[in-house]
């Protein structure tokens, strides 16, 4: 596979990314009402809870990432492929990773795995990595062809 350029910047906007990610990968009917949840300080609770089970994503750009590739070395080479770069943005439903930038690397080996809630944004509406709280619950949301 090839890498893919997906015109990124290097270090990432949060708001930027988590705006990004909603109108990206959200079903369309559902966008709104999850940007007024992360928009408001109280309401966010309910989007990060989400993360956990029922985010309505929008499988047309959804690849779950295959049992034997649930790792974190594996996935980040999955991501790389699609134009990932080196720092991230994370949403989570654990208070503690919620909003970070990290190096990629970084952001893999805290969450795969750990089956919390979580969205790795790596290019701004073009290419993010979530994990579900279910078991085995995975998925590459991306704009890029290469994983589709």
């Amino acid at each position: 596979m090839k890498v893919v350029d997906l015109d990124c910047e290097e270090k990432p906007n949060p708001l930027k990314h988590e705006e990004a990610f909603v109108r990206s990968f959200i079903l369309a009917d559902k966008q709104a009402r999850y940007l007024e949840m992360l928009a408001s300080a109280k309401r966010r609770d309910g989007f990060l809870n989400r993360l956990n089970h029922h985010l309505d994503y929008d499988p047309t750009y959804a690849v779950r990432v295959p049992p034997s590739k649930q790792n974190d070395r594996d996935i980040e080479q999955l991501l790389r492929e699609c134009g990932a770069p080196d720092f991230c943005h994370t949403i989570s439903s654990l208070a503690r990773w919620d909003g970070l930038d990290l190096p990629l690397q970084k952001a893999l080996e805290l969450v795969v795995g750990n089956n919390i809630g979580t969205v790795i944004c790596c290019v701004s509406g073009r290419l993010a990595y979530w994990e579900s709280e279910d078991l085995g619950e995975r998925y590459i949301l991306s704009k890029c062809s290469t994983l589709r």
